[in-house]
């Protein structure tokens, strides 16, 4: 995870030890073990887009996609716990470095090195036999971890076997590690033995083996697969913290962050002084957003908080304050300006953050943004933590993403979802007056809207644009009501007023197409061509297969045309290929005013058969271009006249006079050419 460069003592931490000021955050990221363990080969880096599973109902069950078991925290029987309670040797009092899991210095590209915390001791009654009984493998983990918790100095790596950060999927930025030979048999081996711990630690009935496969398979970071061992463990006995902390982290490997928050609660329930756990739940609740949580367990009494996070959560906290104050005053810049310094310092799991990102795009009227930023949240509604009750911007976290959903439909005309949304938002925190608002506000501006196409259908155009006009009141930057009460004015010949309300709707929404139509027809009507000319020519742009705009377009420049004094005699729109049956046709046809394609072909030639369709398409495409057809076979006079001996040939004629010739040309290229000469 990032560090601040602001020093402790900024921060009123300057009194404590050198073991604590130079840890790393990665330690509540890898799971306890109860024998000697050399701990997560790589820190805990930024996680993949966010896809989480569905969130339990409550905090009180935990499921396994993987596996597919469920362990709830109601079964947990009170003499499996008693005699369970005692197992958390996650790490050692022994102040080797060997002892603690993990704690050993990691050095950085730069040379630096630090030392990672173990939090406190939780020794098994059983730890020295268990790892007597299960050596581990003399494995040095990526990352310059030494067993030995030295540092080792620079060498060239063996020939026979090389530490490489593999391709997986979980939540380290690198992937899993996997070990590559100097025969290229590493990897199959790693696998094998990874299948064969899987099968040990699912035959066995000693939750401890059981929970040692489990971390085998997290280190390989095969998150799934330990999820399942961690399920296993939990069946065994469900009284044990730590094996309720390590499956948070395998959770938090498959980024299932909800669901690993309610498996750090149950460790930290039945062990309040489960220091990993309490790390580990900080975390959590610090990349959901949730600071409040994430102090609490951060700075729990009578442990000792890690200074990197506590420096991490101060930052975080100062960004989300500000981010508070800005949106309480309307400044939407600083909003966003602030959320995203708040992601990047950690918290990258957050909807809500997220959503109020969403929201301040939306208040800038950058709408394909806000509409882009809302929909890379696809699973916001399964990524709300109802279980903690916690409030962003003064209303429940779970309710503010249902409030921002509301306000996104509204602007894009979808009111009814929208006041779904907002009740949606209602039904979870009835006492926020924001939220009540809102809800009110929705519900009279849908009715307006829906008041208003009644009335535009019955053709009553002036009521119904007095009732989009109520909508607008309640509702002043809605582009949709703008666009709809300009149509109203446009039926009844008030085109100034209906130019006035497109304005307003394209100033709001820029590519709002429907406004943008509604402003060129208006144009059109007020005779000012070249403004009409504009319009259509971006809608042109964007509705490429559209006959009306095309025809609009063509009608418009026309009458251009003419007040500027040019040629526009015998023009005519649209129309299909027409076929040539002699030279006389061809010459006459190509000397119409305006532009002529000649498709010239061959019935057998296999191009000319493939890239007649697309002629056609183009036909409707630009129907105010005349498009011909000559069989060089059955016109050999015309052939020989144009010099064609190559098919397909494509000519372009502009008044008579050729402009373009292209030989076999891409549809890309054809449809270039005709588009930068048609009218």
């Amino acid at each position: 995870m990032p560090r601040s460069d602001k020093p402790n003592s900024e921060l009123g931490l300057g009194s404590l030890s050198n073991r604590f000021r130079d840890s790393l955050s990665c330690d509540a990221s890898k799971p306890d073990s109860q024998e000697v363990d050399h701990g997560s080969p790589i820190s805990t880096l930024r996680p993949r887009q966010h896809g989480s599973a569905t969130l339990p109902a409550t905090s009180s069950s935990s499921s396994s996609g993987s596996s597919g078991s469920v362990s709830s925290r109601t079964s947990l029987n009170p003499a499996s716990k008693k005699s369970n309670s005692g197992k958390h040797s996650g790490s050692s009092d022994n102040k080797s470095p060997t002892a603690a899991a993990g704690n050993f210095p990691r050095k950085s590209k730069s040379g630096s090195s630090s030392s990672q915390p173990t939090g406190k001791s939780h020794r098994s009654r059983s730890s020295s036999s268990s790892a007597a009984n299960s050596p581990q493998p003399e494995i040095i983990p990526a990352g310059n971890i030494c067993p030995s918790g030295g540092v080792p100095k620079f060498r060239e790596p063996s020939s026979s076997r090389t530490d490489v950060l593999g391709s997986g999927t979980g939540n380290y930025g690198h992937g899993s590690i996997m070990w590559r030979g100097g025969r290229g048999d590493g990897l199959a081996k790693a696998r094998a033995s990874a299948s064969e711990s899987m099968k040990r630690g699912m035959r066995s009935v000693d939750p401890d083996e059981v929970k040692r496969a489990g971390n085998e398979q997290y280190k390989l970071g095969h998150f799934a697969e330990a999820l399942t061992l961690y399920d296993r463990a939990i069946e065994l006995s469900p009284g044990n913290a730590i094996y309720w902390s390590n499956r948070a982290a395998a959770l938090t490997g498959l980024e299932r962050l909800e669901v690993a928050v309610g498996d750090c609660e149950e460790a930290v329930r039945l062990d309040p002084n489960y220091e990993r756990a309490r790390n580990r739940l900080a975390t959590l609740f610090l990349r959901l957003g949730q600071v409040e949580n994430a102090k609490k367990h951060l700075c729990y009494p009578g442990l000792q908080p890690d200074p990197s996070e506590v420096q991490k959560l101060q930052i975080v906290e100062k960004h989300i304050s500000k981010c508070v104050n800005m949106r309480r005053i309307g400044e939407w810049k600083s909003v966003i300006r602030e959320v995203d310094a708040a992601i990047a310092t950690g918290v990258d799991f957050s909807a809500q953050l997220s959503m109020c990102r969403t929201e301040a795009l939306l208040k800038l009227h950058q709408m394909d943004d806000a509409e882009s930023s809302f929909v890379r949240i696809p699973t916001w509604e399964s990524r709300t933590i109802s279980m903690s009750q916690a409030k962003f911007f003064g209303m429940l976290s779970e309710a503010y993403c249902y409030f921002v959903r509301a306000e996104l439909d509204m602007a894009f005309g979808r009111f009814e979802n929208a006041v779904r949304a907002a009740e949606k938002a209602s039904q979870i925190d009835k006492k926020s007056v924001e939220v009540a608002v809102l809800l009110s506000n929705v519900r009279m501006v849908a009715r307006a809207q829906v008041r208003g196409n009644d009335l535009f259908k019955s053709e009553r155009f002036t009521e119904a644009g007095t009732a989009y006009g109520e909508g607008l009141r309640l509702d002043p930057s809605n582009s949709v009501l703008y666009c709809d009460r300009a149509a109203c004015w446009f039926k009844i010949g008030q085109w100034e007023k209906a130019i006035e309300d497109s304005n307003h709707a394209l100033g709001i929404q820029p590519n709002y197409k429907k406004a943008l139509l509604q402003r060129a027809a208006s144009n059109s009507k007020l005779e000012r061509w070249e403004e009409a000319v504009k319009d259509y020519e971006v809608l042109r742009r964007e509705l490429p297969d559209d006959k009306e705009v095309a025809e609009a377009l063509f009608h418009a420049h026309l009458a251009l045309k003419k007040i500027r004094g040019e040629e526009v005699q015998n023009l005519k729109f649209g129309g299909e290929v027409e076929a040539i049956s002699d030279l006389q046709q061809f010459r006459a046809a190509i000397a119409l005013p305006g532009v002529s394609v000649v498709h010239f072909e061959t019935a057998s030639n296999l191009q000319c058969k493939q890239i007649s369709p697309f002629v056609d398409t183009l036909c409707s495409r630009y129907p105010s271009t005349n498009f011909l057809r000559v069989d060089i076979q059955e016109n050999p006079t015309v052939a020989t006249s144009e010099n064609v001996r190559i098919v397909p040939t494509f000519k372009i004629y502009k008044n008579g006079s050729r402009v373009k010739e292209i030989v076999c040309p891409s549809r890309d290229m054809l449809d270039h050419s005709i588009k930068h000469y048609s009218i």
